[in-house]
């Protein structure tokens, strides 16, 4: 019975693209935790190899691959913003996104500096692209 529950589940995980460690996602599969934003760091190399802009709406994520689109949603006031995973981080604390000073804008949090949100995988970039970068 568990060697047909265990089979029975990888091959649904296959099926559907996904798997079950804590580095790989699903689409619009969500994270809740903190965000916080940055924007000193303009034109600066990116963890993905491209020079940072704070005026893109991109952010860093500890393990999204690069291109990733994910929707951050601010729950403190529901504004949200898509952006492309561009960088690695946050590396400070619980966070789990740092976003660019644009979209930072976009979700009125500069001035808490860091808010509680979800992110919402909306399309996976390619895991081949981090190898590159």
């Amino acid at each position: 019975m568990r060697t047909c529950f265990i089979l029975a589940f990888v091959t649904l995980s296959l099926l559907t693209g996904c798997a079950t460690t804590s580095q790989t996602y699903c689409p619009r599969e969500t994270q809740r935790g903190l965000a916080s934003w940055y924007g000193f760091e303009q034109g600066r190399h990116t963890a993905s190899g491209e020079r940072f802009n704070p005026r893109l709406l991109t952010a860093a994520h500890r393990h999204l691959p690069f291109g990733t689109i994910v929707r951050v949603i601010n729950r403190s006031n529901g504004l949200s913003v898509d952006v492309r995973i561009n960088d690695r981080g946050p590396f400070d604390g619980d966070r789990i996104i740092d976003v660019s000073s644009a979209a930072a804008d976009v979700l009125q949090m500069k001035r808490a500096g860091i808010v509680a949100v979800d992110v919402e995988v909306i399309h996976l970039g390619s895991p081949e692209r981090d190898n590159q970068g």
